[in-house]
């Protein structure tokens, strides 16, 4: 679909800039929710996006890994080889654990190449892949321009929150493992104000809010540095699109505008992909790392 076509009049033959964002940021759904927590609603786009680019991921890994040599690396090996040092530096001076480390290193190293992989499209023009999906698929659920599509699957709060929960699950599993069942329910009940029984509700309590609270800015923080960007995207989208709603030197203003504004926001996104994936998986390996601390 076409960006123009958004910026004509309601009463025009066209939607609206309004409408044009709302058609953006809506999912590609099995069916219509009926309720704000209909669990047999899902995201098909978020789900197809991030599966293909989870196994694009590990199959990038996996080819660096194959031709690896002793000799002088090529490019390729020496761009994965220098990301695996980091990451491994990084998990030695967090989890101390050697033989967790030895999961929980590959694992940062995969979440990080994931959420990277997820945030980059990102940069992908806001139309492509709707155009596409129209021309091949044709127009779904009567929609008159083209099918729904969101193609970044971390925007979708049901994926980053996904993605955090599973780190949650880690750290629970990591403190029955390395402080046993009983251990860890003392720790509950005794940290962090102290080993006496007027205090457990308390510390139990304080216990909850920080895997919650951990668990909720985990996923959010990385939600909204990625939806706050598809936003912008759009809206760069809408100023190229212009044509027939403004004046003619308006419009080249705007069309001019939208190449320089979204160049220089391309290339600033990658700074932002890029951080927002070395943030969630150092908080990873944070989160893991504590759940091996005695309290």
């Amino acid at each position: 679909m076409a960006a123009e076509n958004a910026v004509e009049s309601a009463a025009g033959h066209g939607p609206t800039a309004g409408d044009y964002i709302v058609h953006h940021l809506t999912h590609l759904q099995n069916h219509k929710s009926t309720g704000v927590f209909d669990l047999s609603v899902f995201n098909l786009d978020s789900l197809f996006f991030s599966i293909v680019l989870g196994v694009l991921g590990c199959w990038l890994l996996w080819t660096a890994a194959r031709k690896a040599t002793s000799g002088v690396p090529g490019r390729w090996q020496a761009a994965v080889e220098f990301l695996v040092e980091m990451v491994d530096n990084q998990a030695k001076g967090i989890v101390h654990n050697v033989k967790s480390r030895q999961f929980v290193a590959p694992l940062a190293l995969t979440v990080f190449v994931w959420i990277f992989l997820m945030n980059a499209m990102d940069l992908l023009p806001v139309d492509l892949l709707p155009f596409i999906w129209e021309k091949a698929f044709g127009a779904a659920g009567g929609d008159p321009h083209h099918a729904y599509l969101r193609i970044v699957p971390t925007a979708d709060l049901s994926i980053s929150l996904g993605l955090s929960v599973a780190v949650l699950l880690l750290c629970l599993y990591y403190n029955v493992k390395i402080k046993g069942l009983g251990g860890w329910v003392h720790e509950l009940f005794t940290a962090p104000f102290g080993n006496h029984w007027a205090l457990y509700p308390f510390n139990f309590a304080m216990q909850l809010v920080e895997f919650i609270a951990k668990t909720v800015s985990h996923g959010m923080r990385l939600f909204g540095n990625m939806y706050a960007g598809e936003l912008l995207f759009l809206l760069l989208a809408l100023m190229g699109g212009a044509w027939g709603s403004v004046s003619l030197g308006g419009a080249l203003a705007l069309s001019v505008l939208h190449v320089i504004g979204g160049w220089a926001w391309a290339v600033f996104h990658i700074l932002i992909i890029t951080l927002q994936a070395f943030v969630f998986m150092m908080l990873t390996l944070v989160y893991i790392g504590q759940a091996h601390d005695h309290h």
